[in-house]
């Protein structure tokens, strides 16, 4: 099994999740994917990575810049890393134009990225947005952003999904978030540390202030972690293969990083362990509906989310939602049951899971790289081209799902 570590010691930024994250690659893939980001369609936005040194250790700093200007360039004192909470959302802007989140879904769709990566960028800012109306007060529809803190920050989520596609872990865990303390200043004014919104996204994951002042963890960063991470504590036991360190701008008596460690399960496999079974039944949502709170709910950390056609009291037809999740997420999934389905109540049960080892590789064909997942386990092994990878073939020959699977099975059993 990859596994992937990210040491939050000293709180997370966008953009040092994204350099901790590039550090992973060789030199010619940090290149590519950087490309890729500046390609991709954010008009205006150019990314960079730069070496830099903190307390002694070399690491990646990543400068965006939105039409020359740098959103980090600008932060106050309190504010020690390249963003802050100036990319918080916000109601009244005096000199920026207002973005709402419909028009980041219209401009993350519209960019050249592979759905998944489209999937993951929108699902992030959505938990954004949704922490900002809860600060608000307000739907999630009229949350606005400060354009250029947005695009600044979008860059980062982009590039964060897009390393994680490309090194494709199987696991994402992560240590306790230090958020640090004190006051920051904002366009609202001057808030307590850390930042309501932040405070937000965090909720349900273990943090601790630590012993430096100011704004350790972003909105963007703590909304990362929420999405993309399985499980919170203790590095687990690994083999450690590669490792990359993302810096913040700012110098502190402590290294200002994310340390990254990339690697494998050490050990025998250990089972998946207890999950929760949360469901509801539904008599009055439309089958638009249905679709839209799964996939909330599953964004919220559920592992698996389906729906089932069941028939219920007087006859009526019905929808049973029904969700697995890792007690961790518990508060978070119980809360996207109740905003976006129109239940009155749930059902919890404890369940116990069991998965086969899984470990991603590549296989070079005629048509191009794709990835491959092999699952081992109970006497079994089944090896499968990732759907992303295998619709392209498709697309590219004009072939069935089904053909294009089987000439990449082909090809592995010439290998």
């Amino acid at each position: 099994m990859k596994l992937l570590y990210l040491d939050t010691g000293m709180g997370a930024a966008g953009d040092m999740l994204g350099a901790a994250l590039l550090e992973l690659l060789p030199d010619d893939e940090q290149k590519h994917v950087l490309e890729e980001v500046n390609s991709c369609g954010l008009a205006g936005v150019h990314s960079e990575a730069e070496t830099v040194s903190r307390c002694g250790i070399r690491g990646t700093l990543l400068h965006v810049t939105v039409c020359g200007q740098e959103e980090g360039t600008q932060a106050s004192a309190e504010n020690p890393h390249e963003h802050g909470c100036q990319e918080h959302g916000h109601h009244e802007h005096r000199h920026h134009h207002a973005v709402r989140m419909a028009d980041i879904v219209r401009l993350i769709d519209s960019l050249h990225l592979p759905e998944q990566v489209k999937t993951d960028a929108k699902a992030v800012y959505q938990r954004i947005a949704a922490a900002e109306a809860r600060v608000h007060g307000a739907d999630v529809s009229e949350v606005h952003f400060h354009e250029v803190g947005m695009m600044d920050a979008l860059a980062d989520v982009i590039t964060v999904s897009l390393l994680v596609r490309r090194l494709a872990p199987d696991r994402i865990c992560a240590g306790t978030v230090t958020t640090g303390f004190g006051s920051v200043r904002c366009m609202h004014g001057i808030l307590p540390v850390p930042a309501p919104a932040t405070e937000k996204l965090l909720e349900g994951i273990p943090v601790q202030a630590g012993n430096i002042e100011g704004e350790l963890c972003t909105p963007t960063g703590a909304a990362l972690l929420g999405y993309f991470v399985n499980e919170f504590g203790p590095m687990p036991q690994m083999i450690i293969e590669r490792s990359g360190y993302g810096c913040g701008m700012k110098e502190f008596p402590k290294a200002n990083c994310v340390r990254a460690l990339f690697g494998r399960a050490a050990g025998k496999e250990r089972p998946e362990g207890e999950l929760l079974c949360i469901s509801c039944n539904v008599d009055d949502m439309t089958p638009e509906e249905a679709a839209f709170a799964t996939e909330r709910i599953a964004a919220a950390g559920a592992a698996e989310v389906y729906t089932t056609q069941i028939g219920m009291k007087k006859e009526r037809p019905g929808i049973l939602i029904t969700a697995f999740c890792p007690p961790q997420k518990q508060q978070a999934v119980l809360t996207s049951f109740f905003t976006y389905t129109s239940t009155i109540g749930v059902r919890v049960f404890p369940q116990t899971g069991y998965r086969m080892e899984s470990r991603t590789g590549t296989l070079e064909t005629p048509a191009g790289t794709v990835h491959i997942k092999e699952s081992t386990g109970f006497g079994q092994t089944r090896r499968k081209a990732g759907y992303d990878d295998a619709a392209a073939l498709a697309e590219r020959e004009n072939i069935s799902l089904r053909e294009a699977r089987e000439r990449v099975r082909a090809q592995e059993e010439q290998i």
